[in-house]
């Protein structure tokens, strides 16, 4: 089969790999569709993503695919069911598991992390971790299932209610999914802050009652203009230091600030806790997906989300390292890798 392989920072090479076989409780997926996540840019790029990878390793944790065969013991699924997966594999034995907070798991397995994942023609799984698609979910938008549970577990915690004032700071396919999850969760106005136009423009298709560029604009004064003076929460999406500090000058009283975008492990942001103090803010972050995958899928399903607008286009393996390494291209939008292609 072919395989994308990591070796290492800005070392992705695509090989012929024997084809794995499922072993028992497991199932061999031909993988359809792969999305490319900001987690793989920053593995690509040499720093530490949501998990810990050693190379070589197959990258790739949003994907689907069809079953091709079923080790022994598999009951649920059988070959040809069309499927996505899970990537986040708990042990259920540790502290965490046994507290219900599976998603810090000390023995966690991460397909496309941990373990080789999506960006090859194949893929063995666990069936634990294995989601038949719906209907009238394509593979494009099976893929779609893990960022969408990601954005879910974060939305939960923002406690937004029916009325509410939200602010999206990041118009990436990431907070394209916040705005409409923001929406669909009763918020009364969400304004996405989002320097590219395109990206504004899709922001405006999928919901948002206000867009600003951020680089160019008043943003505190278009807020106020669009009767926004009291924003319960900020969402950013971003993963910028300067993004964060923005969230956080934003939030209104009693305000939530869900810091959700990734960034480097090293980085810092200025917080005056005064502002905080003052303005009696809950600052959270949001990690992986725990238990959401479900969801997400019903939800796709349901045609209440819109998961491909955002999708720029559908590359092969061959062009993986170049849309990883060229952040021009990934800024065009959301990338799909279709490994037979």
């Amino acid at each position: 089969m072919k395989s994308a392989y990591f070796y290492g920072k800005h070392d992705i090479r695509v090989e012929e790999a024997k084809t794995p076989e499922p072993g028992p409780g497991e199932v061999l997926i031909q993988v359809k569709a792969c999305g490319i996540c900001g987690t793989d840019v920053h593995i690509y790029e040499g720093d530490k993503g949501a998990a810990e990878v050693m190379p070589p390793t197959i990258l790739g944790h949003e994907f689907s695919g069809v079953i091709a065969k079923t080790g022994s013991g598999v009951k649920d699924f059988k070959e040809g069911d069309r499927i996505c997966i899970d990537p986040n594999c708990y042990c259920g034995a540790c502290d965490y598991c046994r507290s219900g907070e599976v998603h810090f798991c000390e023995h966690m397995l991460g397909y496309g992390t941990t373990v080789n994942g999506g960006f090859a023609e194949y893929c063995v799984v666990r069936e634990s971790q294995v989601y038949r698609l719906g209907e009238n979910t394509s593979f494009e938008q099976g893929a779609m299932a893990e960022p969408v549970a990601c954005c879910l577990h974060g939305i939960d915690m923002c406690n937004i209610r029916p009325g509410h004032q939200v602010v999206v700071i990041g118009g990436g396919m990431i907070g394209l999914l916040m705005l409409q999850l923001a929406k669909l969760a009763g918020a009364a106005q969400v304004a996405l802050l989002e320097p590219v136009e395109k990206k504004r423009d899709m922001g405006k298709k999928l919901g948002a009652d206000i867009c600003i560029d951020p680089l160019h604009e008043d943003v505190k004064g278009r807020l106020q203009k669009a009767g926004m003076t009291w924003i319960q929460t900020v969402i950013e999406c971003a993963g910028l230091p300067a993004t964060m500090e923005q969230a956080i000058d934003l939030a209104g009283n009693k305000g939530t600030v869900m810091m959700f975008g990734l960034t480097k492990p090293e980085e810092q942001i200025l917080v005056k806790p005064y502002d905080i103090f003052r303005k009696e803010l809950t600052l959270k972050a949001s990690y992986i997906n725990p238990l959401t995958q479900a969801r997400a899928l019903k939800l796709i399903d349901s045609g209440r989300l819109d998961v491909e607008s955002m999708v720029c286009r559908t590359i092969g393996l061959s062009e993986l390292s170049d849309v990883l390494g060229d952040a021009g291209l990934r800024a065009q939008g959301k990338y799909i890798v279709v490994p037979e292609k």
